[in-house]
């Protein structure tokens, strides 16, 4: 379904749209935050010398640095009086990144949030069932305004007690869940451990964010739990949910709502512009926020972009599956690896669960990579014979052999219930 006609203009029309409000925006900045003023300035850069999205690459980046360094409130550019909400990141390596919305931006984040939904087949009626926490992070509220704004019904039951989730399922017929990859594979775990046959429960669509989901892991949520599994992306910086979600008719990229967010990508390294199609990072410059316009946000997340003409009709650009985080590289051995290359390895083979650990020591000044990989409860093969395989495959890919593969039982890797599933422990 598409929810508004923008989806769907001519390219040529969206790009006088977003000339127009990059313009807005880049004066916004310039005239009532001054850490932009003085970027500006910097950078030799007038509000004037911004014409349109063609001019994006004079702007000066932001970085999570820049929030950090302007907290709590440096890069509002409205006064507190205008400020409806405040929401924040974890704050997990640090200060919280304090983001802010007008009532304007807030109907921004709720028709965005209502796009993505309806992309991903969701219609108005419907029972989504919301297992994102609510509180300081976005995910809980910013897809509850949006469920409320498509017309469909919301069960607010937020994250964690799955038991009890299950249950809500069961007896409400939900027809849709929003929570993270991790917590999908572990509704399904425990659904089992209750009796549960999840192909008795009513979900048809599992909407999944706030953390890297590879193919292999995407399979093992649709055919596990026997749903539609769509990607929904995100940042708090930026919105929250509703930058971007996959359309459930060919589901393959994300579509950007490019009238509210002008996306690029560059090269992690050189921070030089990459054309279409070529991997590297995601940035992101808003177009339309009031209390917290954004200027060319280095989202560290890693991907692509195609122009090609989507079968579900819409004209935007779509981003690919985000495969990782330019701050989750890992350098072993001089070798640059990211977890998800491992995951795309290891879910692969047939007898292991989408459960896996990766830990880092350092030995003698040496690099040490340690890999646990939950075996299927049901699996009766040759463990040797499959650690072997898998330490082939993964030598093929990674250029080199983990110091030491693991197979371990069923249920022997911790799960989590509540926020992002941890994969990597670097110890050095």
């Amino acid at each position: 379904m598409i929810y508004n006609q923008v989806e769907t203009a001519p390219r040529s029309e969206l790009r006088e749209l977003q000339d127009r409000r990059l313009q807005e925006t880049v004066e916004n900045a310039y005239e009532n935050v001054s850490f932009y003023r003085d970027a500006l300035d910097e950078s030799g850069v007038d509000p004037d010398d911004i014409s349109g999205v063609e001019d994006v690459s004079k702007l000066p980046f932001t970085t999570k640095e820049d929030f950090r360094d302007e907290y709590p409130d440096g890069l509002f550019a409205v006064d507190n009086s205008e400020v409806r909400r405040l929401h924040a990141s974890s704050g997990t390596t640090g200060k919280p990144k304090i983001v802010a919305y007008t009532d304007s931006d807030l109907d921004v984040w709720s028709e965005v949030v209502a796009r993505s939904l309806a992309a991903a087949g969701v219609e108005p009626g419907d029972l989504v069932q919301n297992a994102y926490g609510y509180g300081l992070f976005t995910g809980g509220l910013g897809l509850h305004q949006g469920i409320e704004e498509l017309g469909a019904t919301v069960l607010p039951i937020g994250a964690g007690g799955t038991q009890r989730q299950i249950e809500m399922m069961q007896d409400l017929e939900s027809d849709v869940i929003t929570c993270t990859p991790s917590y999908a594979l572990y509704l399904e775990e425990t659904a089992e451990e209750m009796g549960v046959d999840v192909g008795d429960l009513p979900l048809s669509t599992i909407m999944f964010g706030a953390e890297p989901c590879t193919d292999p892991m995407r399979e093992a949520i649709e055919s596990r739990l026997d749903v539609d599994g769509i990607d929904l992306y995100g940042l708090s910086e930026i919105i929250g949910p509703g930058v971007s979600c996959e359309c459930n008719e060919a589901q393959e990229g994300l579509h950007v709502f490019e009238d509210h967010f002008y996306p690029e990508v560059v090269d992690p390294s050189t921070a030089e512009p990459l054309p279409e199609g070529e991997e590297g990072e995601l940035v992101l410059t808003t177009l339309s926020k009031d209390a917290l316009p954004v200027l060319r946000y280095r989202t560290g997340d890693l991907t692509t972009l195609s122009y090609d003409e989507c079968e579900c009709g819409r004209t935007t650009v779509r981003m690919d599956n985000v495969t990782g985080r330019t701050d989750d590289l890992l350098i072993v051995r001089g070798a640059n690896l990211y977890p998800s290359e491992i995951e795309d390895v290891v879910l692969k083979f047939d007898g292991v669960e989408p459960q896996y650990r990766i830990d880092l020591y350092e030995e003698n000044n040496l690099d040490r990579i340690e890999i646990t990989v939950e075996l299927s409860e049901d699996f009766d093969g040759d463990v040797d014979q499959l650690r072997g395989e898998i330490q082939e495959r993964l030598k093929n890919v990674l250029v080199f052999s983990p110091d030491s593969l693991e197979l371990v039982e069923y249920g022997d890797i911790e799960r989590t219930e509540v926020g992002k599933v941890q994969r990597v422990y670097d110890h050095r």
